[in-house]
């Protein structure tokens, strides 16, 4: 005998229990994490690349992912507020600024608070031309992106050019330590080089996530949970949220519009200012270089909107980036040309999936797709230098064509608010 428990919403009718078991969001996560790994290491194998799932691959794509993490969350939260941030690049690249010219002269913590408040600022001039003067929040973001790149190009000129002998470039900054996780990370290090199929390449990537890590990446991985908590289960995020769906609503019921659309944007650059202190400190830079950031603001828009605006969604949308990134960077052509390989893999698995869920034109489009990426895949040996360089990009508009359809921005999210018309 079924349990009625509850209304339909749409007929008002008795829902059945079984209609309203939903799976987790964190499992659903870990399904497509465990398919991917699968992915790579199939690949990995029948390929013979294995910088597809080694260590020293992993470490690399989570240094990079971080900036992109940190202007993801960024963009979280001043669109969770209503306001759109196109402007994460430039509050990035003045972090850059500030985390190269607290950091040589006082360290690496230094560094993070200087980026922190430069990005902070940037985020403010966004916050004062969008919230209180009602400017399009498309203009004012382009217009921060370029004020950040102009102004920081001054500074540089004034103050590191006569240490540096470089008006492009900083002094070298001091980083953080690393840590490694101990025994683990030499166990770890003993299963990937025993070259098993799937034991080492989870092993591999395991090692990766756990070896090499600076206090910044733990920082940053840290800010996700803390973001998810702050934004959907405290008083002040839920009325920030609900600036976000409909601020004249909030107003009616008390909330200070206005306040917490502030407060959104100012963190939003924050933690964009916090992206390019990580890209400071990164160990293979010297320090602060023009044109640092090189579009990493952009994508971790793209990384934000990929994850349909939530901290999760985002997290996986930075890290795909970051692996991309890292691999091209760390193996080259061939190595790329190995990972369309395993998006060939994932898009089968994507069309039984579809098949079985009854979505025959789903399935049918997405078996076209990979028939098409198998033959691009077949017909060329290495990818040039020329594209790979410019894989994270391509694969940052692929990734938005594909999540188009499923995404669910706020719905006040670039709306102009005025005060009064809640009352």
């Amino acid at each position: 005998m079924t349990t009625l428990i509850s209304k339909d919403p749409v007929d008002g009718g008795a829902v059945p229990a079984s209609r309203k078991r939903k799976v987790p969001g964190w499992s659903k996560g870990a399904i497509w994490l465990a398919a991917v790994i699968a992915a790579l290491s199939a690949a990995s194998y029948l390929t013979g690349v294995a910088q597809l799932t080694a260590s020293g691959t992993l470490q690399t794509a989570l240094v990079l992912a971080i900036p992109i993490l940190l202007a993801a969350l960024g963009g979280l939260w001043a669109e969770r507020a209503g306001v759109i941030n196109i402007g994460l690049e430039g509050m990035m690249i003045m972090g850059t600024w500030g985390a190269a010219w607290a950091g040589y002269q006082w360290g690496p913590w230094a560094a993070l608070i200087a980026a922190a408040v430069f990005g902070a600022l940037g985020g403010l001039v966004h916050a004062i031309a969008t919230i209180t003067f009602g400017v399009n929040h498309i203009v004012s973001g382009v217009a921060i992106n370029l004020l950040g790149a102009g102004l920081t190009k001054y500074l540089s000129t004034l103050l590191f050019q006569p240490v540096s002998n470089n008006p492009r470039e900083s002094p070298a900054v001091p980083k953080f330590d690393t840590y490694s996780a101990q025994p683990l990370s030499d166990w770890l290090a003993d299963l990937e080089n025993m070259q098993r199929v799937g034991v080492s390449d989870v092993a591999g990537v395991l090692r990766g996530l756990v070896t090499g890590v600076s206090p910044l990446t733990m920082l940053a991985l840290l800010l996700v949970p803390v973001s998810y908590l702050v934004l959907w289960r405290s008083r002040f995020g839920l009325r920030l949220r609900s600036c976000g769906e409909n601020p004249v609503a909030a107003e009616s019921l008390g909330v200070n519009v206005y306040l917490h659309k502030y407060a959104a944007v100012v963190i939003s650059g924050a933690l964009a200012g916090l992206g390019g202190a990580a890209l400071v400190l990164n160990p293979g830079q010297p320090g602060y270089l023009e044109g640092q950031t090189g579009g990493r603001g952009y994508i971790g828009l793209a990384a934000m909107i990929f994850g349909n605006w939530r901290p999760t969604g985002l997290l996986g949308g930075s890290a795909l980036f970051g692996y991309v990134d890292g691999l091209q960077l760390r193996s080259g052509g061939a190595t790329v040309m190995a990972l369309f390989y395993a998006a060939v893999l994932v898009l089968i698995a994507i069309a039984v999936w579809l098949v079985a869920r009854r979505k025959v034109v789903a399935a049918g489009v997405t078996l076209v797709g990979t028939a098409a990426l198998y033959l691009f895949y077949i017909s060329v040996d290495e990818m040039p230098s020329q594209l790979s360089t410019y894989l994270p990009h391509m694969v940052t508009l692929i990734v938005l064509a594909v999540a188009a359809q499923r995404l669910r921005p706020p719905a006040a999210n670039g709306d102009e608010y005025r005060r009064g018309r809640g009352h």
